[in-house]
């Protein structure tokens, strides 16, 4: 991200834009002087103790070595793992559930599914509400929304004590049918806060008011488990911002691509659990248009995982029920698959002498073994170093300087136990890493219906650029494109991320001419509440609202999203809804019946709020020799060769040359293997292509 991005307006003082993703590993920082357009980019090393006091560090390390003035910063944008990491390590709150007396096993039975339903000994994950924190209430509410049976409020005071004495710091309150009537949850949630004010209270349909009583259930329990950690870390991280000055309002990367502030952040805790994955597909969507490229696997290799998600038609793709390590998030997300494959996954041997790789990472702290911070274990990086990819320049912007005799020690350990040359047993942890994903990319590619040769693959994320071209290869793609700064687009993802707000509201009705005035009058009401949040989150101008609904055919089980145009709303076309949502099914599932009746489920509504109109500025190629840095030994696969290393700062728009070839930068290494020709286009990407 050299060079200038224009922006629009001008200011007389510096005007700072700063987008930053906190990671397993590293933060990212992607900032820009919007007068200037002059962009600054950094990793720093995360501290898993203190979360957020890396960023500090960051702002400081900034100020030092670019000139940046935290006084003069108009936007703040970021996205953490603290919720995410609260739920995998199972560190979240003490929580008690209060729902109908009767249905007390809810969270238990979810939907009798196992996670893997092959295998004899797989075991669904214990839920996060222990049986003896489930407190049935009696009290019943119809599905037509009458009220059949009155909360017992002295049950609801017996229940609260219970929570109490089995130290709960909160409750969840979620009864049946809340979504087409919230009165009884509302009531009981004000009764709660009455008599234990020390407590936080969360009611299913405050959180996401959606039919199926599971869904709504674990949606909210997800929301409490995090929230004191959350609520927590975005109040020290106001604190640390104002301290130093920082007049803008924080603003949190969500789920869904788009953007809220901190203060929604406190309590809507569920909607950043995947704010840094979604952030960086953001990131790569706008890169992708600028770059003119229209079909994209993403790519984001970070210290721990690697994620992929698909950009078709120049934007990211959503949906709902992506997984929080074992549990099903139930609100509208950015699509991303992902795999406990990343650069820190420490490679072993089991018993039986077979070489595996993950999903156990040494994080940042030891980390690989070659960054020298005390990790003895090998690594997906020490087999990069060992192989002689990595190693020959610093690393995350100089905070890390690579050690090549550890990592040759550690993968050599390895070696021993299988008996094999320590190059050799490097280059295996790394095909194993390789076909890891490409087993997870062809799952995505299947559910999604798409024929990968027609994609780009976009590597980044510190880790994508020295796996992604092996992968595509593996994939058969034919074109990788990897942005000038690939470290930090998740960050940049922030910079240039919209406000988005969605909500739902169950309607459950066939789909005909006479359920057209409840539609008309969900989207209407929808259509004043998304206003309202964008107002709430200081956004004064021009909304754009998109509707979908959730359909089906009558007697099936789940529902498929289907995008509708107001004007067929308004018109009450009829045959214009039943046609998109016949084309949405025969897509997904190659099948569709003309003659079968529809059943209209849900409304939804996205209310967006563009962001900052950012571009980067074009350069017109030129024919100009590449002459490497140096060149050095690289193990590729079957032999030792020499290669040439290319320093990306030499590199201009129009330079070409051939793999096997390494290109070292501030925040990544791109490894690129023989039978590429890469070219560094107009925007300052680099663009392989391979051999047919």
């Amino acid at each position: 991200m050299d060079g200038a991005i224009a922006a629009d307006g001008a200011r007389s003082k510096a005007d700072w834009k700063v987008g930053v993703d906190i990671g397993g590993t590293f933060i990212d920082f992607c900032a820009l002087e919007a007068n200037s357009g002059r962009v600054a980019s950094l990793k720093v090393l995360t501290t898993p103790d203190d979360p957020g006091a890396e960023l500090m560090t960051g702002l400081n390390l900034l100020a030092e070595r670019e000139g940046f003035d935290p006084t003069h910063m108009t936007r703040f944008v970021h996205g953490t793992t603290v919720g995410i990491n609260t739920i995998i390590q199972r560190k979240g709150a003490p929580l008690a559930l209060f729902t109908n007396a009767g249905f007390e096993d809810v969270i238990e039975l979810a939907r009798l599914r196992m996670p893997d339903m092959y295998s004899l000994f797989c075991s669904r994950p214990e839920p996060l509400i222990s049986r003896d924190m489930v407190f049935g209430i009696p009290a019943r509410m119809r599905a037509d929304g009458s009220e059949s049976q009155v909360p017992d409020m002295a049950a609801v005071e017996r229940a609260v004590a219970g929570a109490k004495a089995n130290g709960a710091q909160g409750i969840i309150v979620s009864f049946l049918h809340s979504w087409r009537n919230a009165a009884q949850e509302a009531s009981v949630k004000a009764a709660i806060s009455r008599l234990a004010p020390d407590l936080f209270v969360f009611s299913s349909a405050e959180v996401w008011p959606v039919i199926r009583e599971y869904e709504r259930s674990s949606t909210a329990i997800l929301n409490g488990y995090v929230h004191p950690r959350v609520s927590g870390y975005l109040t020290a991280l106001e604190e640390r911002l104002k301290g130093r000055g920082v007049p803008a309002r924080p603003m949190l990367t969500k789920s869904n691509g788009g953007l809220m502030n901190a203060a929604e952040g406190k309590r809507a805790c569920v909607n950043m659990l995947l704010s840094g994955t979604a952030s960086g597909v953001i990131g790569a969507s706008w890169l992708a248009r600028q770059a003119g490229d229209d079909k994209v696997l993403t790519l984001d290799i970070g210290g721990t995982s690697a994620d992929f998600a698909l950009i078709i038609g120049g934007e990211a793709q959503f949906g709902t029920g992506e997984l929080i390590g074992e549990f099903p998030l139930h609100i509208p997300s950015v699509s991303v698959s992902s795999i406990g494959v990343g650069g820190g996954s420490i490679a072993s041997v089991d018993a039986q002498g077979v070489l595996r790789v993950g999903p156990e990472s040494a994080g940042s702290t030891p980390g690989p073994a070659c960054y020298g911070r005390g990790g003895e274990r090998a690594t997906v990086t020490d087999a990069m170093v060992a192989c002689g990819w990595l190693g020959h320049s610093e690393m995350a912007y100089g905070q890390l300087r690579i050690d090549t005799g550890l990592a040759h020690r550690a993968v050599g350990e390895l070696a021993a136990r299988l008996d094999r040359p320590v190059e050799q047993t490097a280059q295996a942890i790394l095909d194993i890493a390789v076909s890891e994903m490409f087993v997870e990319v062809e799952k995505l590619s299947s559910r999604a219906g798409v024929d990968l040769r027609d994609f780009t693959l976009m590597p980044f994320g510190g880790g994508g650029p020295m796996l992604g071209a092996f992968l595509a290869s593996e994939l058969g793609m034919k074109r990788v494109l990897a942005p000038r700064r690939p470290g930090v687009v998740s960050a940049l993802g922030g910079l240039v991320a919209d406000l988005r707000g969605d909500f739902i509201r169950t309607i459950f009705s066939p789909l005909s001419a006479t359920s057209l005035p409840t539609i008309r009058e969900a989207f209407e009401s929808l259509a004043q509440e998304g206003r309202n949040w964008l107002a709430a989150q200081g956004h004064d101008a021009a909304a754009e609202l998109n509707l979908s609904c959730d359909m089906r055919y009558i007697g099936q089980s789940y529902e498929i999203e289907v995008v509708l145009s107001p004007e067929w709303l308004a018109k009450g076309d009829m045959t214009a809804i039943e046609q998109a949502f016949h084309r949405a099914h025969e897509q997904l599932y190659d099948f569709h019946d003309p003659e079968g009746a529809i059943e209209l489920v849900n409304v939804r509504l996205s209310a967006i709020g563009a962001g900052p109109k950012l571009s980067f500025p074009e350069s017109d190629e030129i024919d100009a020799p590449v002459n490497p840095a140096r060149r050095i030994p690289v193990y590729t696969g079957l032999r030792v060769e020499t290669v040439d290393l290319h320093d990306r700062q030499t590199l201009v728009p129009g330079s070409t040359f051939r793999g096997p070839a390494v290109v070292v930068q501030e925040d990544t290494t791109f490894a690129i293997p023989a039978g590429t020709q890469a070219r560094v286009d107009r925007h300052l990407n680099l663009l392989l292509t391979f051999a047919e």
